[in-house]
């Protein structure tokens, strides 16, 4: 299989969730063993030997994290919505398009210098990964990279992210 090749597991859908948007599913993907053992092989490829930690930013990023940090035999950590961890938790926020959100991490997820990996389904604006990176900041760690399934390119997320390297499996310009 090739990276071209798994654009054909990841189904659009038009006007989801509101009109104009096209959503990328990824559920496809998902269900098919070869083709979501292909996308979690190229990216956990990339990062063997390279970090201590992976974390996954909730929901989908919790399945293709966890995944990586099994091939990469090494910890997994979760990032959620506010409210959701049960434990001392440290907060970030960002901005939506109408609005502010916050995501949270416990406070004993990482433990510096560990050296993390950001992993989610879907790069678009970039508000959530850049959460992430600041909360991982704040525990004292050092994100390595942010990693996606996918990457909308034409929103602009990979320079929100900078100075921190992003890499994305399927990239879509438009």
């Amino acid at each position: 299989m090739t990276v071209e090749e798994l654009r054909r597991f990841i189904r659009e859908i038009p006007d989801f969730p509101k009109p104009g948007i096209v959503f990328k599913d990824i559920t496809p993907l998902l269900a098919d063993g070869p083709a979501f053992a292909f996308a979690v092989d190229r990216i956990s490829e990339r990062y063997r030997g390279k970090v201590d930690k992976v974390l996954g930013i909730e929901s989908r990023g919790f399945i293709l994290g966890a995944a990586v940090a099994y091939a990469l035999r090494c910890g997994f950590a979760i990032v959620r919505k506010a409210g959701k961890l049960p434990h001392e938790t440290l907060r970030a926020s960002y901005e939506l398009e109408y609005g502010v959100d916050s995501l949270e991490i416990h406070r004993d997820a990482l433990h510096p210098p560990e050296r993390v990996l950001v992993v989610d389904d879907l790069l678009a604006t970039g508000g959530t990964a850049r959460a992430t990176v600041e909360l991982v900041e704040k525990l004292g760690s050092r994100v390595v990279e942010c990693a996606f399934l996918v990457e909308l390119g034409a929103l602009g997320g990979r320079r929100k992210l900078e100075p921190v390297p992003v890499f994305s499996l399927v990239r879509y310009e438009k």
